[in-house]
């Protein structure tokens, strides 16, 4: 089987996964996996740049530059522990760093009138440069063809959980929680049906960046402040009442719609001003660990339903379907006791039950998709996307 590696930075921001994979037509195997996280600095530039502010074009350009570096990096990082040479890799799949997702042409500029407002999608980390410190070649820019049939350039991951997980007999929903919380349902193959899948909404995005505010934490490890609070349920909710959980698929999102912003706009009729973020408790006792509480139970409800929408608990033999949960989010056992009792009746589990840790599937799916690209294998699901026809995703960009 040949060698590929996967190359991902998610909207978490919470480093750079490079995943060592082989693959071949019927499977594909993790190896090895190494992260590398991103320096401070770029850290901060990332997270201005998910949002409109001045100096745009030249903090893009530079930030291009370094994230690469850093991707190439965690590459070189996962080489040098697997004593393996870049002659024996075929190629890098490179996700790149999504600092901007706008398929719905849901923009304004000062530039364009309405009706010239295109949608789009940018992934930074130049493949390019990629290339020439890895001495492999890259394939890269997966998200950009799909855009251009008309699609929403995400969620990719289904075509690789289809191709990778689908059960014989089950039905299976595979959930990604990074940032964004994306869901794969993948049919039994007996049933010969294309996967459906699409974002579900805040994976850990809002919880990372409320314990951020307030304890200068980058995440809620294992949920644990979230499991001080209690969960608010008149927030909770006015939350769901957001028009992105009632639209059908297919849809995608990201920080740029997820985000304290967002989530302050909920709470506007609770504080009094934004300063009052920071207090440590509010007039009406909504303390900030009730508020994480409350976004976690946003993150596990979101899905639950979903799933609960989408997936029935037992197929036409009677067998339970599985939900299987990858990603950071995976890793917390506040939320996944959350999913699993929201749950009752599936089997819940995490990616572990399929033989890949949960932080490495994401890495795995754009070394598969390299594959796709190099075989001339379609890396889009319309029904998933929106796309009017299946392609195959992805640019080459050569080491020499």
């Amino acid at each position: 089987m040949a060698k590929y590696i996967g190359l991902m930075s998610g909207t978490s921001m919470d480093g750079v996964d490079a995943v060592l994979c082989e693959i071949s037509p019927c499977e594909c195997t993790t190896l090895a996996a190494h992260s590398v996280a991103y320096s401070g600095e770029l850290l901060g530039a990332l997270n201005s740049l998910c949002s409109e502010g001045p100096d745009e074009l030249n903090s893009v350009g530079i930030a291009d530059r370094l994230v690469a570096e850093t991707f190439a990096q965690a590459t070189l990082g996962l080489l040098e522990k697997t004593s393996l040479s870049p002659c024996e890799i075929t190629a890098i799949g490179s996700h790149g760093q999504t600092v901007r997702h706008h398929p719905n042409r849901d923009v304004l500029s000062a530039y364009f009138a309405a009706s010239s407002i295109r949608g789009f999608t940018c992934q930074i980390g130049d493949p390019n440069t990629i290339a020439a410190l890895t001495g492999i070649n890259v394939i890269a820019d997966f998200r950009r063809k799909d855009i251009a049939l008309g699609g929403q350039g995400a969620p990719l991951v289904p075509a690789f959980h289809n191709a990778v997980f689908a059960s014989e007999q089950h039905y299976r929903a595979l959930v990604n929680i990074g940032g964004i919380a994306n869901i794969s349902i993948l049919y039994p193959k007996c049933e010969q049906l294309p996967p459906q899948g699409f974002d579900i909404g805040p994976g850990n995005t809002l919880m990372d960046q409320w314990i951020n505010l307030h304890l200068n934490h980058a995440f809620d490890n294992n949920g644990a402040w979230a499991k001080k609070g209690h969960p608010d349920q008149g927030l909770l909710q006015q939350l769901m009442l957001d028009e992105y959980f009632h639209l059908p698929a297919p849809k995608s999102s990201g920080r740029e719609y997820f985000n304290i912003d967002w989530l302050s706009n909920t709470l506007a009729d609770r504080f009094e001003c934004s300063a009052h973020l920071l207090d440590k408790e509010t007039e009406n006792n909504l303390a900030p660990e009730d508020v994480q509480a409350t976004l976690l139970a946003l993150t596990g409800s979101t899905i639950a339903n979903e799933i609960q929408r989408h997936v029935p608990i037992k197929n036409n033999h009677n067998q339970i379907s599985e939900v299987i949960t990858c990603g950071g989010g995976a890793l917390n056992n506040t939320l996944m006791s959350y999913i699993s009792e929201a749950l009752e009746g599936y089997h819940v589990s995490d990616s572990h039950t399929l033989g890949i840790h949960p932080q490495q599937v994401e890495g795995a799916a754009f070394a598969w998709l390299a594959y796709a690209y190099i075989n001339d294998i379609p890396g889009n699901v319309p029904a998933v996307t929106g796309a009017s026809k299946p392609a195959v995703l992805g640019a080459l960009y050569k080491s020499a």
